[in-house]
C-alpha cells in the first residue's frame, strides 16, 4: 500500500537497543549506583569495603582503585568508572575514590538539565569549559617546594606522605610510615623508577617492625641438599648474576643416539658432566662467594657451591634479580664463558636471617643503593595486603611531590576554593553555559561534604562555614577532622601534590563527558558457533529473518 514504509531488518536477529534520553539517564544512574558503594571510603574517617570473591578470597580495602577492580561490574557506562579509577591509580597511585565521586557528581548534576531536555553537546561543552578553567585556577593555588632547603623539603615530603595515610588502615602509624616512603623513594635514581622499591609480607609481629632495607632482601629460593652446608654471611663478597641453568640436563623427547661400542657412550656421558663443570669451574675461578640465577641450580651444582663455602640461589624473581643488579652493579649474563671482572656486583654484607617463619637473603651496604627493600610484618594476610596497598599509595604520592614540587592542601579546602571561582566566573556570562559551569562548581562540593560525612559531622553546618571562610579570603580552610570544624588546611599540614587534583578532575569530567555523549547502546548477542549454523540448515531460521 503507498505511504506504507517497508520494514527492513538492519541487525541480526536478538540484538537489543536502547536509546534517546532514557538511554542517558539510564548510563547516570549506573554511575551513581557505582558511586553509592564507594563514597563511604573517602576521608581520614572512611569505612573499609569487605569483597568476597566464590574462590574464597577476602580483600578487606578502602582503596578505591581495590574496591572498582575487585567488583564485578558488568554495565558498559559504569566500567567506564572503573578505568579512570585504574587510570588514576596507574598514573599518581591515590585519589581514586575522590575521581570516581566526582564524575558521579558531575553526571548527578547534569541529570536534572538531560530530564528538562538541555542537549548533551551543551553539557559537554559547559563542562569542558569549566575544567580548563579549573586547571588554570588550580595552578594559581599551588603551592611550590622547590626553593626549600634540603631538610624542609624533606619535611614537606613526609606531610604529604602522613597525609596519604590519614584515611587508610594504618593511619595511627603514618608518622612511622610516612618516614619509611621518602626514606624508600629519597634512595632511588633521577627518575624514580618505583619497581626498585621492593615490597616484601611476612606474617606475624606488629607493623611497626616492619623496616626498610637500604638495598635488597628477599626470601630463600629453593634449594637443593647441600646448601644448608653453604656459608651464610660474608662480608664484601663479589656476585655472580646469571641467567643460566645449573644442572645436568636430560635430553629432549625422543632423543636418539647410535653407538657402536661401550666407549662412545661413556664419551657421550662424559660430555654432558663437563658441560655443567665447565660452567661451575668458570663461575668459581671470578673468586664470587655469591652466586644469583634466574634459572634453577641443581644438586650437583649447590653441593659443588658448598664444598668451595660459595652461597647460591637459583629460580630468583625476575624483580628482585634487576633490584640486585642495580644496587650491586652486577650485570646479568646469559653465559658463563665470559665472567669477566666489570660483571660482577658486589655488597658491604650478605647475610641470609630469619624473618618471621621465614628465611631471608639481605644484601645491604651496597655502593650503589639505588635500590631498596621495605619488609611488612603484620597479623592477618588481608590486614598485610591493606597495608601494603596504603604504602604503595603513600610512595606514589612522595614521587609526584618530588617530580612536579607543587603541592595543594588537601581536606576538601582546593575543591571549596575552585567551586567558588567557578560561580563567580559563571555570573559573568549568560545563557545555558552559566548554569552548566555553575553545576560545575557545585559538584567539586562533594569532596568536602563527603569528608565531613563520613567522620560523622553535619556536613551542611561544615559546607556553610566553608563557603563563608571562601568568601572572605580563607582559600586554605578545608575540614577539620579532628576537631569537627574548620581549619586551615595549609597551616596544620593536610597536604597533596597538585598533580593528583588536575588529574582528578580532568578525568572525572572527561568520563562524565563520555558518559553524556552516549545516547544509545547496541548489544549485540554473541555469533553462533559454524557447526551450530550448518546443523541448523538454511531453513531454520527465526520468523524475523525470514521477513
Amino acid at each position: 500500500m503507498p505511504g506504507i514504509r517497508p520494514q527492513i531488518v538492519l541487525l541480526r536477529e536478538g540484538t537489543d537497543t536502547s536509546q534517546g534520553k532514557g538511554q542517558i539517564l539510564s548510563n547516570i544512574n549506573a554511575c551513581m549506583a557505582v558511586v553509592d558503594i564507594v563514597q563511604t571510603t573517602l576521608g581520614p574517617r572512611g569505612m573499609d569495603k569487605m569483597i568476597y570473591t566464590d574462590d574464597g578470597k577476602t580483600t578487606i580495602s578502602n582503596d578505591g582503585a581495590t574496591i572498582m577492580s575487585k567488583l564485578d561490574i558488568v554495565h558498559p557506562a559504569a566500567r567506564t568508572l572503573v578505568d579512570i579509577a585504574k587510570s588514576q591509580d596507574a598514573e599518581v597511585g591515590d585519589g581514586t575514590t575522590s575521581v570516581v565521586l566526582l564524575a558521579g557528581e558531575f553526571l548527578k548534576e547534569s541529570k536534572q538539565f538531560v530530564e528538562d531536555g538541555l542537549h548533551s553537546a551543551h553539557l559537554i561543552k559547559g563542562y569542558r569549559t569549566a575544567c580548563n578553567l579549573a586547571m588554570q585556577h588550580l595552578t594559581d593555588l599551588s603551592i611550590s617546594i622547590h626553593a626549600q632547603a634540603e631538610d624542609e623539603k624533606r619535611s614537606l615530603l613526609e606531610k604529604c606522605a602522613q597525609t596519604a595515610l590519614n584515611s587508610k588502615l594504618i593511619a595511627h602509624q603514618k608518622e612511622f610510615f610516612g618516614k619509611m616512603a621518602v626514606d624508600a623513594v629519597m634512595l632511588l635514581e633521577d627518575d624514580l623508577p618505583i619497581n626498585m622499591i621492593g615490597v616484601k609480607k611476612v606474617a606475624g609481629g606488629s607493623l611497626t617492625d616492619s623496616v626498610l632495607v637500604q638495598g635488597v632482601a628477599f626470601k630463600k629460593t629453593f634449594s637443593y641438599a647441600g646448601f644448608e652446608q653453604q656459608p651464610k654471611k660474608f662480608v664484601n663478597p663479589l656476585i655472580v648474576l646469571l641467567n643460566v641453568e645449573l644442572e645436568l640436563k636430560s635430553e629432549k623427547d625422543n632423543a636418539e643416539v647410535r653407538i657402536k661400542d661401550v666407549a662412545d657412550y661413556q664419551a657421550f656421558v662424559d660430555a654432558e658432566w663437563k658441560i655443567i663443570y665447565d660452567k661451575l669451574d668458570a663461575v668459581v675461578a671470578t673468586g664470587a662467594k655469591v652466586v644469583l640465577s634466574r634459572l634453577a641450580i641443581g644438586d650437583l651444582a649447590t653441593q659443588y657451591f658448598a664444598d668451595r663455602d660459595i652461597f647460591c640461589a637459583g629460580r630468583v624473581t625476575d624483580d628482585d634479580m634487576q633490584r640486585v643488579a642495580k644496587a650491586t652493579g652486577g650485570a646479568v649474563q646469559n653465559t658463563c664463558s665470559d665472567l669477566i671482572p666489570e660483571v660482577l656486583g658486589t655488597c658491604g654484607l650478605f647475610e641470609e636471617t630469619q624473618v618471621g617463619a621465614e628465611r631471608f637473603n639481605f644484601f645491604t651496604e651496597c655502593p650503589l643503593s639505588k635500590t631498596s627493600t621495605i619488609v611488612l610484618r603484620g597479623g592477618a594476610e588481608q590486614f598485610i595486603e591493606e597495608a601494603h596497598r596504603s604504602l604503595h599509595d603513600s610512595i606514589c604520592i612522595v614521587r609526584r611531590a618530588m617530580k612536579h614540587e607543587y603541592i595543594v592542601p588537601g581536606g576538601g579546602a582546593i575543591e571549596m576554593e575552585l567551586s567558588k571561582l567557578l560561580r563567580a566566573h559563571s555570573r559573568t556570562i549568560a545563557g545555558k553555559q552559566q548554569l552548566v559551569i555553575n553545576a560545575f562548581a557545585k559538584a567539586l562540593e562533594v569532596i568536602p561534604r563527603m569528608i565531613a560525612q563520613n567522620a560523622g559531622f553535619d556536613s551542611t553546618d561544615i559546607l556553610n562555614k566553608l563557603r563563608q571562610k571562601h568568601a572572605g579570603g580563607g582559600k586554605y580552610f578545608g575540614v577539620d577532622i579532628i576537631n569537627d570544624g574548620i581549619c586551615d588546611t595549609h597551616e596544620t599540614f593536610v597536604w597533596e601534590p597538585a598533580n593528583i587534583k588536575m588529574n582528578a578532575i580532568s578525568s572525572a569530567a572527561e568520563a562524565a563527558c563520555v558518559i553524556l555523549s552516549v545516547d544509545e547502546t547496541v548489544r549485540n548477542p554473541k555469533s553462533e558457533d559454524p557447526q551450530q549454523q550448518a546443523m541448523r540448515g538454511p531453513g531454520a531460521m527465526g520468523g524475523r529473518g525470514m521477513r
